[in-house]
C-alpha cells in the first residue's frame, strides 16, 4: 500500500481528518500543496491531502444528499466570521512562517508572542482561517518544559 494506506485503512480502525468545503477544488488543492507542502493522495471527489500526521479532505459545494437531506455544503461566505479553523502546531513557528510566506502564503500578521504560545494566521483561497502556532509558556504550565 502507498502513503494513503492509513487514510483509507486506518491503523487501529480510526483516523481524524479535516473536511473543507470549497468553491474550486483544484485551486484549494494547489494552495495546500504549494504553501503548506501537503501531499495529494487523491485529486478529487473528494481530494485528499496528507499533511504530516493528518489529512485534509477537500470537496466542492453542493446540495443535500440522501444521508444529509437538510444540509447544504458551502464554503465560508464571510471571511470576518470564524466558525472553524485548522490549528497547526510546530516547533519553530517563525521558520514555518517564513517558509510558507516564501511559497505565497499571505498572513494576517507576523507571529505574535502571547506568553503561552506564539501564533499567527493565514487564510486559504476560500477564506478558511489557519492558525500556525508554537507552544511556549503553556509547556511550562503543563509540566512539559524541556521534555
Amino acid at each position: 500500500m502507498g502513503a494513503e494506506a492509513d487514510y483509507f485503512q486506518p491503523p487501529g480502525g480510526v483516523i481524524l481528518t479535516h473536511l473543507l468545503i470549497v468553491r474550486d477544488v483544484d485551486r484549494s488543492r494547489e494552495f495546500y500543496e504549494r504553501v503548506l507542502g501537503a501531499e495529494c493522495v487523491r485529486e478529487r471527489m473528494p481530494a485528499v491531502l496528507r499533511f504530516h500526521n493528518s489529512y485534509i479532505v477537500i470537496n466542492t459545494e453542493g446540495g443535500p444528499t440522501d444521508d444529509k437531506p437538510d444540509v447544504q455544503a458551502r464554503a465560508p461566505r464571510d471571511a470576518g466570521t470564524l466558525s472553524s479553523a485548522m490549528n497547526i502546531r510546530v516547533t519553530d513557528v517563525r521558520a514555518v512562517y517564513e517558509q510558507w510566506r516564501a511559497r505565497g502564503g499571505e498572513f494576517l500578521t507576523e507571529p505574535k508572542d502571547h506568553g503561552v504560545e506564539i501564533r499567527c494566521y493565514l487564510r486559504d483561497p476560500d477564506g478558511y482561517l489557519i492558525e500556525l502556532g508554537q507552544g511556549t509558556g503553556i509547556l511550562a504550565e503543563m509540566g512539559l518544559a524541556g521534555a
